[in-house]
C-alpha cells in the first residue's frame, strides 16, 4: 500500500489514506461498463421523451420497463434474491447518468433501490426477502417509501399514522403524502406508531402490498419539477397488515428510517450531480453556437467564468458523492459524508441550472430548451430526503459533539 505522501492527484482520480483503507476513485472495469450502459440507455431511450413526460406528468412506463430489463431498476438487490447485487459506486453512476437527461427517471430508480430495496435487504427476514425483495431484484415489481405526513416532514418522529396490534395483524390508520413512485408502485415500506406515548421509540416499519383492504392511493401531486416520477398520498383506513410484514423489531422503525435516509441521500446527491452536469453540457454547447456581437458568446469572459464555476462544482459534487458511496460499500460509517454530498450537490444543481438559464438568456426561460426543466427539477434536491437545513444540522452536530 503506497503512503499518502507518494500518492498523485489527477483529473477524476483522487487517492489518499482514510481510516486504514486505500482510497482509489478510479472506476473498475465493471463500474465503467455499468455507467456506460446507463449513459447509452439515457441517451437513446430517456432523453427523447424527457420533455414530453415532464409536460404531461406522464409515468414513463416504457423506460421503467427498459431499466428493469437491463437489471438496473433493482440493481442494489443482492444476487441471492434475484438482483445484480451492484455496489453503491456503480449505483450513483447510474443515477447521475439518468438524471443528466431526466431527473424524474433518476429518482424513480433511486427510490426503488435506496428507499425500498435497501431497508428490506438490511432488515428483512429471509421470508420477507423471498416474497418482496426478489420481485424487485428481478424487475417485476416497483417499490416506494412512505414516511412523510402532512404534519411530519423534517420531523418524522411526529408522525400520526398508527399501527394497532390485533391478533396476527396490525391495524394501520393514517395518511402519508409526497410518496414518490407511489401511484405506480406495487409495494411500499410504511412507517407507523405502535405506541404514540413512546414518541419515536414507538415507531415500526411495515411492508405493504397494493390491494390490501383499507389501503388506498390518494390524490397525486401537481409538482414544480420531477413531474413524471409520480407523487401521491397514501391513505390507511383500518388496513389489516399481517404481523409477519413488520420490518425489523417492534419500535425500531425510526432507526430503520434514519439508516435508510443515509443511503437515500447518496442517491439524491447523485441526482443533483446529474442535473448539474446536464445543465453544464447544455450551456457549453449553446455557448459554442450562439453568436452575439459577431462572435460566439463563449468568447466572452462573463460566460467563461460561469461555465468554469459550473464545471468545478460538478466535479466536487461528484467526488463527494463517490466518497460517500465508497464508504457505504466498505461498510464504514457514512452518515456525515452522505449529508455533505447531498447538501453540496443540491446547491450545485441549483446554481448550475440557474447559470445555464442565464447563459441561454430569454430562450432559457422557455420550454424549448432543457435548461428550464433542469432549473425546476433541481429545487427538489434541496428538499426531499432531508432538507438542506437538516443536512446543516447533521454536519454541524458531527463537528460539535
Amino acid at each position: 500500500m503506497p503512503s499518502p505522501a507518494k500518492v498523485k492527484v489527477r483529473s477524476r482520480d483522487f487517492r489518499g489514506a482514510l481510516g486504514g483503507f486505500f482510497l482509489d476513485f478510479d472506476l473498475t472495469e465493471e463500474q465503467q461498463m455499468v455507467r456506460k450502459v446507463a449513459r447509452d440507455f439515457a441517451e437513446t431511450r430517456v432523453k427523447p421523451i424527457a420533455a414530453e413526460i415532464d409536460r404531461s406528468a406522464r409515468w414513463p412506463a416504457e423506460t421503467v420497463k427498459g431499466l428493469a430489463e437491463l437489471g438496473l431498476l433493482g440493481m442494489m438487490v443482492p444476487a441471492e434474491y434475484g438482483g445484480p447485487g451492484s455496489d453503491y459506486v456503480s449505483y450513483v453512476g447510474v443515477v447521475e447518468e439518468l438524471s443528466r437527461v431526466c431527473a424524474s427517471t433518476g429518482v424513480i430508480l433511486s427510490v426503488n433501490n435506496s428507499l425500498f430495496a435497501y431497508p428490506l435487504s438490511s432488515f428483512g427476514t429471509h421470508e420477507q426477502k423471498e416474497k418482496y425483495l426478489r420481485p424487485i431484484g428481478e424487475g417485476k415489481k416497483l417499490g416506494s417509501y412512505a414516511l412523510s405526513e402532512p404534519g411530519a416532514g423534517s420531523d418524522p418522529a411526529a408522525l400520526k399514522t398508527t399501527a394497532r396490534p390485533e391478533g396476527d395483524f396490525y391495524i394501520l390508520n393514517g395518511t402519508k403524502h409526497f410518496i414518490t413512485n407511489g401511484p405506480a408502485s406495487d409495494l411500499c415500506v410504511v412507517y407507523a406508531n405502535e405506541d404514540p406515548s413512546k414518541g419515536h421509540r414507538g415507531i415500526s416499519a411495515f411492508i405493504l402490498e397494493k390491494g390490501l383492504k383499507g389501503f388506498e392511493v390518494g390524490s397525486e401531486e401537481d409538482k414544480l419539477g420531477i413531474r413524471a416520477s409520480g407523487s401521491c398520498e397514501m391513505v390507511f383506513s383500518d388496513c389489516a397488515v399481517p404481523a409477519g410484514n413488520r420490518l425489523g423489531p417492534s419500535g425500531e422503525g425510526f432507526k430503520i428510517a434514519l439508516k435508510t435516509l443515509d443511503a437515500g441521500r447518496i442517491g439524491i446527491a447523485a441526482q443533483g450531480t446529474g442535473i448539474a452536469q446536464g445543465a453544464l453540457d447544455a450551456a457549453v454547447e449553446y455557448a459554442k453556437n450562439r453568436t452575439q456581437f459577431g462572435r460566439p458568446i463563449g468568447d466572452f469572459q462573463a460566460i467563461q467564468w460561469k461555465l468554469s464555476d459550473m464545471a468545478v462544482g460538478v466535479e466536487a459534487a461528484r467526488l463527494l458523492t463517490i466518497r460517500a458511496a465508497w464508504l457505504k460499500d466498505l461498510g464504514e460509517p457514512h452518515s456525515l459524508e452522505a449529508s455533505e454530498a447531498k447538501l453540496f450537490a443540491s446547491q450545485v444543481a441549483m446554481q448550475a441550472s440557474t447559470d445555464a438559464v442565464q447563459i441561454f438568456g430569454g430562450v432559457g426561460y422557455t420550454k424549448d430548451y432543457p435548461v428550464e426543466r433542469f432549473y425546476r427539477d433541481a429545487k427538489i434536491t434541496e428538499i426531499y430526503e432531508g432538507t438542506s437545513e437538516v443536512q446543516h444540522i447533521v454536519i454541524s452536530r458531527a463537528m460539535l459533539r
